[in-house]
């Protein structure tokens, strides 16, 4: 059973930062793993969109703000991504009766769309 659905879209143009922007904005919102994810990327904004269209969706789905920094993307081995909740919130999905987790993300040079469907058993 679906429990909760959350989308957002992105502008692309506003995560294309100078070396210091970049680093302040992902002091505060990207994990180290999402950041050297996009960073070996030649379109980088367009993941750093992406994945904050991720963090924002799946903030709408639960209900309620996850600080950017616990809740992150990452990627099985097909490439699938894949949201992760870092602690404390590691425990959020399953107090919430969540079993599962399915994640979308798409972009374009202009923009980045995400959508998250939490399922329940």
């Amino acid at each position: 059973m679906i429990v909760g659905i959350g989308t957002d879209l992105a502008e692309v143009a506003r995560y294309r930062f100078d070396d210091e922007q970049l680093a302040q904005f992902a002091r505060k919102v990207y994990t180290p793993e999402e950041m050297r994810y996009a960073m070996r990327k030649r379109n980088w904004p367009e993941r750093l969109a992406g994945f904050f269209a991720a963090k924002e969706a799946a903030r709408k789905a639960f209900g309620h703000a996850i600080p950017w920094r616990r809740v992150g993307v990452t990627h099985e081995r097909s490439g699938k991504p894949q949201l992760i909740f870092l602690p404390p919130y590691d425990g959020l999905p399953a107090s919430r009766g969540v079993s599962r987790i399915h994640l979308s993300i798409t972009h374009t040079a202009s923009a980045a769309s995400a959508v998250v469907i939490l399922e329940s058993d």
